[in-house]
């Protein structure tokens, strides 16, 4: 697991990699943490206005600039 996940608290914004070519990642702002250390969740609410429960794979969900 990336340890940067372990360190995301509410309020981070994260940014998720580019899901295919056609479409770009997603950025959003932590607003719960779920789940425990060894099996993270998030509640994210995405720029775009929605919000959802993230599980993340390796590499999938990192910490962005910025608060």
């Amino acid at each position: 697991m990336n340890s940067d996940l372990r360190t995301l608290r509410p309020g981070d914004r994260v940014t998720t990699g580019r899901p295919s070519t056609e479409r770009s990642g997603r950025v959003g702002v932590v607003e719960e943490v779920l789940g425990n250390e060894e099996h993270p969740r998030f509640r994210i609410r995405w720029d775009d206005g929605h919000e959802s429960i993230f599980t993340p794979a390796a590499g999938t969900l990192t910490a962005a600039s910025g608060r």
